[in-house]
């Protein structure tokens, strides 16, 4: 199996970990002269994802932000043998997809959507690991009428990383669901430690604090295109716990004690049923 990795940060580096793990043939390309000779010291990967090894690659991975996943697909089109199957690893389904799957259609090959759930607070190919997403979930968007030969073929591509599920989505349903699992939880992570107490609280805080921050360190200008990607939906997230954070703010204003108590047993009745739901599934 001979793997392409366009990115070599977290997320491509720990791909390409998992797939030399595996014993699979691993090429990639990195924007950054210095990623790229160190994941070849490192022998992260076999060699440089190019005009040359691209031709012979079962599949290649876009490890990048959306804008430039696209630009880089379109580049190397031309060179992707008709089997191969290409998948974008990008926080956002539907911008991607859209620019992918007419690419995929002009120069014959396949294209999916991907999105791999599993991540750290920090960046770059330094903090990438081979395990990174053993057991994790990941997100598949499939072309319009993609046989079953084909998702068996990108199911069997994807082995070696380990993910513990494949779930099939669309473009429109995964930025919906996203705005709420991992966008919603940055901004409120990244607004809540701007209070001037993040600056005091040394002494005073334990697990809560540390989960409700761990995601405040972030790589800005990536998210912030994700955000832009996907603004409708995040913003409409954003909309209904500035409203919720409104109800427990005139409970408080008011010193209504029992509408106080009502807001966080809504709160406590709806972790336990998301959780029972969770149970079920697994």
């Amino acid at each position: 199996m001979k793997i392409g990795i366009c990115g070599l940060g977290l997320i491509g580096g720990s791909m390409a970990k998992a797939y030399r793990r595996g014993g699979c043939e691993v090429y990639g390309y990195d924007l950054s002269e210095a990623v790229q000779a160190k994941a070849l010291e490192e022998k992260v990967i076999l060699g440089t994802l190019d005009e040359e090894s691209v031709p012979s690659c079962d599949l290649v991975l876009l490890c990048v932000y959306p804008r430039a996943a696209a630009e880089y697909l379109l580049r190397i089109a031309p060179y992707l043998h008709p089997e191969a199957i290409v998948v974008d690893c990008c926080g956002t389904k539907r911008w991607i997809c859209k620019a992918g799957f007419a690419i995929a259609r002009q120069y014959g090959f396949t294209f999916f959507g991907g999105h791999p759930m599993a991540g750290t607070q920090y960046s770059g190919l330094a903090y990438s690991r081979e395990n990174l997403f053993d057991g994790a979930p990941m997100v598949i968007v499939p072309p319009a009428n993609v046989s079953q030969e084909r998702m068996d073929r990108l199911r069997e591509l994807l082995g070696p990383v380990g993910f513990g599920s494949l779930s099939v989505t669309t473009a429109e349903n995964h930025d919906k669901i996203i705005a709420f699992t991992s966008q919603l939880a940055h901004v409120v992570s990244n607004a809540y430690v701007k209070s001037p107490n993040a600056q005091v609280h040394r002494g005073f805080s334990a697990g809560s604090y540390k989960d409700l921050t761990r995601v405040a360190w972030l790589n800005e200008e990536m998210w912030a295109e994700l955000f832009m990607e996907d603004r409708d939906n995040l913003f409409d997230e954003v909309e209904g716990i500035i409203h919720s954070l409104m109800e427990y703010r005139d409970a408080l204003m008011v010193g209504d004690r029992e509408r106080l108590v009502e807001l966080l047993r809504e709160g406590r009745l709806a972790k336990e049923r998301v959780d029972r739901e969770t149970e079920d599934e697994e």
